[in-house]
């Protein structure tokens, strides 16, 4: 694919973001995280050349290397997978400016002692397990506004600004649909919050539907 068929095969893209967005409102606004997990640093260039700035990782050595290769461009890094304990500082040392997947109080406990240390804040967004499968991280939907309350209370140095959740497991769309709408309803009760992150190259128009306003693409932004 040359590079005046990739731009029209990300315009696409676009046009799909937009419909789904405009079901809601005119003024609903969704943003594009290109998830750059399986691709190269001449790819996430190729991207940007067309205009996309936000990139997310789901690993910190994988965002370490990219964003060192990649520094002389101004791109908005997102952490987006899980957090092992050992491994905050390493990402703090990135200094993201968003981690998607704070998936506990106690790793937000940690964070904070860290954060703390460093004379650092983070912006973050809380992660809800929304369909409450035993294979994803996450805090469960019942406990999410009380955990969400606690760690903007205990841990003044992240900077809460709103929800995370991936999409049911399920060839049921109405499944798929109930998991994004249990997250939406959870931002909504939660105060001073600007992002609810859902969907993903195969679910992101029905996740734009039920409320996401930030969308987290990997293979159909990378045409893989």
């Amino acid at each position: 694919m040359n590079e005046i068929e990739y731009k029209l095969y990300i315009d696409d893209v676009i046009r799909r973001v937009e419909t789904a967005r405009l079901k809601v409102s005119e003024h609903h606004i969704v943003k594009i995280v290109a998830v750059s997990k399986y691709s190269t640093a001449d790819e996430i260039q190729r991207l940007y050349r067309i205009g996309q700035r936000a990139f997310g990782e789901n690993k910190v050595q994988d965002l370490k290397a990219k964003a060192k290769e990649l520094e002389d461009l101004p791109i908005e890094w997102h952490f987006i997978g899980n957090l092992q304990k050992n491994k905050i500082n390493n990402l703090l040392d990135i200094n993201p400016s968003l981690f998607q997947a704070l998936d506990s109080l106690e790793l937000a406990h940690e964070l904070q002692k860290r954060l703390l240390a460093k004379e650092m804040t983070l912006d973050c967004l809380l992660q809800i397990n929304s369909a409450k499968e035993t294979s994803k991280h996450g805090v469960m939907p019942e406990d999410a506004v009380t955990i969400y309350t606690q760690i903007i209370n205990e841990c003044p140095n992240i900077n809460l600004k709103g929800v995370m959740s991936i999409g049911a497991h399920s060839e049921d769309k109405a499944v798929v649909r109930k998991s994004f709408e249990t997250t939406h309803e959870i931002f909504t009760q939660l105060p001073n919050t600007s992002i609810c992150s859902m969907g993903m190259s195969g679910d992101f128009e029905l996740a734009i539907e039920c409320g996401s306003n930030m969308v987290r693409l990997g293979s159909i932004m990378f045409n893989k």
